[in-house]
């Protein structure tokens, strides 16, 4: 009996479906390229140019899939992070909000830091990253409401 759990049951085994399906895109394009560098003339048919053209197209499509998968991998280990996918939103929704209201520049550096950390936290899918963003962006949110005066 196989110990392994079922395939595509979590995150690291989307993100290598991910992987393949974007070597297999490398693949794609260099053969298309090889193709069309074969017609040294330059004389290359309409069809062999349709044909062309729709690998090229499928080679786009199977990138932005792979794409999508590493997005939802990372998506499922953010899930798992035992904070709720509404609190995580919530986080960075505050931080919008606080990056339009910011009134000097500089104030805005270290919340937008926290931030693209915590984008390329989750693109990675490494939660002790996701959760140092996460923290990151928290403490500088309450940072800007500390040092933020209440207006009337």
């Amino acid at each position: 009996m196989n110990s392994e759990p079922s395939g595509l049951a979590t995150a690291v085994q989307i993100e290598a479906l991910a992987d393949q399906l974007t070597l297999a895109a490398d693949e794609l394009h260099a053969r298309v390229m090889k193709s069309i560098k074969a017609h040294k003339d330059g004389a290359i048919s309409e069809a062999e140019q349709a044909v062309a053209r729709l690998l090229l197209e499928d080679e786009l499509v199977l990138r932005q899939r792979a794409n999508g998968l590493l997005a939802d991998a990372a998506s499922y280990v953010v899930a798992s992070l035992g904070q709720s996918q509404q609190a995580v939103m919530q986080l960075t929704a505050d931080a919008a909000e606080k990056i339009r209201k910011i009134e000097r520049l500089r104030d805005i550096t270290g919340l937008v830091g926290g931030l693209l950390m915590l984008a390329g936290a989750a693109a990675t899918g490494k939660v002790p990253a996701i959760i140092t963003a996460i923290e990151r962006v928290s403490k500088h949110v309450q940072r800007v409401k500390a040092s933020t005066p209440a207006k009337d």
